[in-house]
């Protein structure tokens, strides 16, 4: 007495395939997502490290600006402080704990493929 998985190969080849290529397409679904993510932070890292390095040029340079002139305009502090909040902004996007739950939909599917694969044992025992 063959599992059902066996008769089903055997007898269903093309369901086989086809349900491989629907495992490949979510693999690569999933990879894509994954790797857009990565990416973002990726990008959030080196605009957050570019912005901290301006901000500091631009506070010396304020600040050589305030003592040359021996007075303080709004300006000296508005410019570095927007490169400021753009590196804490980014930098807190690209330091955020990773969502390390990708592939779920993969897991939940091999899952009930095994499931499935049980019941269709036990039922064939019975």
């Amino acid at each position: 007495m063959l599992h059902p998985i066996y008769t089903t190969v055997l007898g269903h080849p093309e369901l086989v395939a086809d349900h491989l290529a629907n495992y490949m397409a979510l693999v690569r679904e999933e990879a894509a997502e994954a790797s857009r993510r990565l990416v973002g932070r990726i990008i959030a890292g080196v605009l957050a490290a570019i912005s901290a390095v301006m901000a500091l040029g631009l506070i010396g340079i304020a600040a050589m600006m305030g003592v040359l002139h021996g007075s303080f305009h709004w300006v000296l502090v508005a410019v570095p402080g927007v490169a400021v909040v753009v590196a804490v902004v980014a930098g807190y996007y690209a330091s955020r704990p990773a969502n390390l739950e990708g592939f779920e939909e993969i897991r939940a599917q091999l899952e009930a493929d095994v499931r499935a694969l049980h019941m269709a044992g036990d039922a064939r025992a019975n």
